[in-house]
């Protein structure tokens, strides 16, 4: 993966890409201070600048156990707020269901669920233990945002950074072949995951002044790969212990099983 070099004398990428990460987690801590109906479109954000902090991270091996210890606290925090990015996920998912073309029946069967699914997700809110989550989270990134300032960013070299590019890119490929090949569930979320995770890497390289690494990734099948996440998401809802009444849960549960399994094929062949 050739790059430009770089001028004798000149600063490595490790100082830019430090930046990046300290802009990352702050605005992950800005994030998190939302309140109120806004507390879950602040927990997705936060989420998402603590995921792009990972990736950061796992560019760097010269960093440290260092590193690691704080990449397995943003893992943990990031789960830790798995109960309101899921009832957040869940509508937002809906919303862009509705928002496409269906037939009259299944229309009105999402619109009920997303009614619902909206309903659960303000009541979580309300919860105190799960605001004092939040507030927690929020003071525990604030520590490991200092604690990322003490890391040895300066040996990070450019090279180093296009190795990891390269092996995320093998590890997209890896995860497509068993993906496609073995068709199970656990499998196409895996194979989502590394495709974000090259995306957040190669936009982590670019902040650090790789500008030449050239984007491996499709933006295409990213989103495609959103849909069937998206398909996945409403199935799981719609089995035992579904929140939508029986009716409109076994409407749905039909509808995603046929959408999953044509959005499948198509991803496959765009991934190809």
């Amino acid at each position: 993966m050739p790059t430009a070099a770089a001028p004798a004398g000149s600063p490595g990428p490790g100082p830019a890409l430090r930046e990046y990460v300290v802009a990352e987690l702050a605005a992950a801590i800005q994030s998190l201070a939302a309140r109120g109906s806004r507390m879950h479109a602040g927990v997705h954000l936060a989420r998402k600048s603590m995921r792009r902090t990972r990736a950061a991270l796992a560019l760097g091996d010269v960093l440290g156990p260092g590193a690691k210890v704080i990449d397995r606290e943003l893992r943990r925090l990031n789960r830790g707020l798995s109960t309101l990015r899921d009832a957040h996920a869940l509508v937002e998912t809906l919303d862009r269901l509705v928002a496409k073309r269906h037939d009259d029946d299944i229309r009105l069967r999402l619109a009920r669920a997303r009614r619902v699914a909206a309903h659960k997700r303000a009541g979580l809110a309300r919860q105190p233990v799960v605001a004092r989550n939040v507030v927690e989270t929020r003071a525990l990134l604030v520590m490991l945002q200092a604690a990322v300032l003490g890391l040895p960013w300066e040996e990070i070299a450019a090279p180093m950074l296009q190795e990891a590019l390269a092996a995320t890119s093998r590890d997209v490929a890896s995860a497509r072949d068993r993906a496609c090949s073995r068709d199970r569930d656990e499998d196409w979320h895996r194979w989502r995951r590394r495709v974000r995770r090259l995306s957040q890497q190669h936009r982590a390289c670019l902040a650090a002044g790789i500008a030449s690494a050239p984007s491996m990734f499709d933006k295409s099948l990213a989103e495609q790969l959103g849909v069937m996440q998206d398909l996945t998401l409403l199935l799981e809802h719609c089995g035992p212990g579904s929140p939508f009444s029986k009716p409109d849960a076994a409407g749905l549960r039909r509808f995603a099983r046929t959408a999953l399994a044509r959005q499948r094929k198509r991803v496959a062949s765009i991934g190809a």
